[in-house]
């Protein structure tokens, strides 16, 4: 069974090249960054990206994360998918996880094609032989040919995305991660991209989408937090 749960989830990058002594310096970065400015113990800056965030989530749940730029959902995203460990609290995911926040998280412009499917499944938990019984249906999907055998460095961009969308697409996940919606490819591709993006939202387990769209949490969620500056600000569910 799907769950999502965060207990006091605390997020901090320190900021080696600075020091506190640096007035101005921390003065422009307070005004540039999101998140919350402090130091630690020895004296370095620190900026807080997520202050004490508890999320419960199960089955059936649709979160939209809302907030302006630099609030901290695309951090709270990647905590929950791993990517991120918490500086402070809990974080206790139970289900399969499939992040579409970074397609091409873990591909190497210098190996194949293949040898990518490979790269990002093992990223992806995905078992190597039945992976291997994947990779026509990957490249017929993505409709690469035999490109599938030449390094990623000779793909134009949107063959690239295409093939990171073809692989991170094609296990139904129980928890599905997602920084705006997606949209990859040509017009052609993104009418398929698309019928396979909605029936994976539609049997996920639970869901959830950082976006700027009412429109989109309207249709998509059943449930709303807004963030700020890193807090939870806002429930509106």
């Amino acid at each position: 069974m799907a769950h999502i749960s965060l207990q006091n989830v605390f997020v901090d990058f320190p900021i080696y090249d600075a020091t506190t002594g640096r007035s101005l310096k921390k003065q422009l970065m307070q005004a540039a960054t999101g998140g919350l400015m402090g130091s630690n113990e020895r004296g370095c800056i620190v900026v807080r990206a997520l202050k004490d965030i508890s999320l419960d989530l199960k089955e059936g749940n649709r979160l939209g994360l809302v907030g302006h730029n630099g609030a901290g959902k695309s951090t709270l995203l990647r905590v929950i998918a791993g990517i991120y460990e918490p500086t402070q609290g809990i974080v206790n995911i139970e289900g399969k996880v499939t992040s579409l926040i970074d397609l091409s998280l873990g591909m190497d412009a210098s190996a194949t094609g293949i040898e990518n499917i490979f790269l990002r499944g093992a990223l992806l938990g995905f078992n190597r032989r039945w992976l291997t019984t994947k990779i026509k249906d990957i490249v017929d999907f993505a409709g690469i040919g035999n490109f599938i055998k030449m390094p990623l460095r000779t793909y134009s961009t949107g063959m690239q995305m295409r093939l990171a969308f073809s692989i991170a697409t094609l296990q139904q996940p129980e928890i599905l991660l997602m920084d705006e919606w997606l949209t990859v490819g040509d017009a052609d591709f993104q009418e398929k991209a698309q019928i396979r993006l909605n029936e994976i939202v539609r049997n996920t387990s639970i869901l959830v989408i950082a976006t700027h769209s009412p429109n989109l949490v309207q249709k998509t969620c059943n449930k709303t937090i807004k963030l700020v500056r890193g807090e939870l600000a806002e429930q509106l569910d």
